[in-house]
């Protein structure tokens, strides 16, 4: 039951700190909000981003130990991003929002792993 959980956890923290980080590019942000990032939500994005993925490699690495831990986490990293900017041209109010239910599930099942 605990590898549900680290799927979990590993996925869905991995695509909403990959949203994160896309999104605080202009680019990216013109695609949701229809205006460039101000820099003071775009240091946020990178910050909460770069957090959320670290914070993602914490239960791979406690299920699957190190060495395999940290490839897990490259896959959920690779998914997460694929995933996030596979939707974001087609439906970037969608993506956005799955990437906060992504972002508590997320921590939410980390809690359980």
């Amino acid at each position: 039951m605990a590898l549900w959980f680290t799927l979990i956890a590993g996925l869905g923290l991995c695509y909403a700190g990959m949203s994160g980080l896309a999104l605080a590019l202009d680019r990216h942000h013109r695609q949701l909000r229809g205006a460039d990032c101000p820099p003071r939500r775009c240091m946020l994005l990178r910050a909460a981003g770069a957090a959320l993925l670290l914070l993602a490699l914490l239960p791979c690495i406690q299920y699957w130990g190190v060495g395999a831990g940290i490839t897990a986490w490259l896959g959920c990293l690779t998914a997460g991003a694929f995933l996030f900017i596979g939707l974001l041209p087609y439906a970037p109010r969608a993506a956005a929002l799955l990437a906060l239910v992504g972002g508590l599930a997320g921590l939410m099942a980390a809690g359980f792993a």
